[in-house]
């Protein structure tokens, strides 16, 4: 399993983005819907997930308040603010081109540069 922390800049604000478009959660239930929708491949520590809840709320993209978890102890829950629906179109846009990007860097060979170089 890939643990996620800083090393791409912004990959767990929008995991937490994305998580959180599907329904308000605690720390622990949006940690566990990215190991649950990942298969299991991603991972993010409460080092990270934590620090990046607190940044994305300053800024304004989701909105916290306490409440009760299923298992009865006061628990943070977060939701998506109208602010931060518009930041993750945003941000899937600028993922997916990304990863576009890289798939055509990462599939380059000396022959196929030099093809198109011409």
């Amino acid at each position: 399993m890939a643990r996620l922390e800083r090393g791409l800049y912004g990959t767990v604000e929008l995991l937490v983005l994305k998580a959180l478009s599907w329904a308000p959660s605690h720390g622990f239930g949006i940690s566990r819907w990215i190991e649950l929708v990942s298969g299991d491949e991603l991972s993010v520590q409460e080092g990270s997930l934590y620090p990046a809840l607190y940044r994305l709320e300053t800024e304004g993209w989701i909105e916290a308040e306490w409440g009760v978890s299923e298992n009865g102890r006061r628990a943070k829950f977060y939701a998506l603010s109208p602010l931060g629906r518009r930041m993750l179109r945003a941000e899937e846009s600028r993922w997916r081109s990304f990863v576009a990007t890289m798939t055509r860097v990462l599939a380059a060979t000396p022959r196929s540069f030099a093809d198109e170089a011409r």
